[in-house]
């Protein structure tokens, strides 16, 4: 498969799924309005921004993270390149650089998709209604997996789908968990009231885990949560489902046994991987959860460079310099 094929499917899922997560991150926090008025407006908001990794960012352009100020940076921004509009306006020219390689269904979803933010934002319907708007994006990224996976053979380019939603969500999970225990809680002494249970909650439905969680576990419990999206095997949002899940697609690239690996991307991401398999959350929480969260970033950010410098960098034409990529 050529390099540029593999580059335009992975960034193409992966701006998708950014999107939705984006869209699900806004969504919560609007009925978290509802629930509470104990935190201030940029104590509520500011965190989403947090949780992109565009702090610094919005910071220098915005300042203040008001509702308005969050909002816009996130949904409208053409200049922030994780806005909602920026992702689906990559997603859709990495689909249309590859029209003869997806099916016709999964082009028509991306097209219909990008035209849906892109009319809502024109038209500002999704400033004035942003919970209906941010339910449709969800709605678009969840019919686009659909189609995917019943319209698309299972092959190479399949693989490379796969790998950029899972990289994607075990990202945004990794960091959703660290931003709840050093932004979202006001103050020590509110841990455990209502306040707490609220956000924690908020935490859960901000990955699409309220529901399976309760099955689970039932009762809201902190340390429950951090396990429950580290080291669940059967949760699709948590960090070790994510990894296992895309070592597997990994593989079927490479054509690798288990237990072996072919290049420096599968060697990293079978150790984290590994790590996930057999850590568990008392050691976690002994050890410092913001470090481990933050070292699982770092690592998962180092084998996405080692796919990219293996299977995505397009190989320069012997004699010539001048090949450039265009920076995803």
């Amino acid at each position: 498969m050529l390099s540029r094929l593999a580059d335009s499917t992975y960034w193409m899922s992966r701006y998708i799924e950014r999107a939705e997560n984006v869209a699900r991150f806004i969504d919560v926090n609007l009925y978290l309005m509802l629930d509470q008025t104990i935190l201030k407006e940029e104590q509520q908001w500011l965190p989403l921004v947090v949780t992109t990794g565009d702090y610094a960012d919005f910071q220098a352009r915005y300042g203040n993270g008001s509702r308005e100020n969050v909002l816009k940076f996130l949904i409208f921004d053409t200049e922030n390149p994780n806005s909602i509009i920026s992702c689906l306006q990559k997603a859709r020219e990495n689909a249309r650089t590859m029209r003869e390689v997806i099916s016709s269904e999964m082009w028509t979803q991306v097209n219909g998709f990008y035209h849906m933010v892109q009319n809502a934002v024109s038209s500002q319907s999704a400033k004035d209604f942003p919970q209906a708007f941010c339910k449709e994006v969800k709605q678009s990224s969840h019919l686009f997996t659909g189609i995917t996976d019943a319209t698309f053979s299972h092959g190479e380019a399949w693989h490379f789908i796969q790998l950029g939603q899972l990289f994607e969500r075990a990202d945004k999970t990794a960091r959703i968990l660290d931003v709840k225990y050093f932004i979202l809680l006001p103050k020590v002494e509110d841990i455990g009231t209502p306040i707490d249970l609220i956000l924690w909650t908020a935490l859960l439905k901000s990955a699409s885990a309220y529901e399976m969680y309760r099955k689970k576990f039932n009762r809201i419990d902190p340390f429950r949560i951090a396990e429950f999206l580290a080291f669940d095997s059967e949760f699709p949002r948590s960090m070790r489902y994510c990894l296992v899940k895309a070592e597997e697609s990994l593989r079927a690239i490479t054509g690798t046994p288990t237990g072996t690996y072919a290049n420096a991307a599968e060697q990293m991401l079978g150790r984290l991987r590994t790590d996930l398999n057999y850590g568990n959350i008392q050691e976690v929480i002994r050890s410092g959860l913001h470090e481990y969260l933050d070292s699982f970033e770092t690592k998962l950010n180092s084998v996405g460079e080692a796919l990219f410098a293996i299977y995505l960098a397009p190989s320069p034409v012997p004699g010539y310099s001048g090949v450039k990529r265009i920076d995803q």
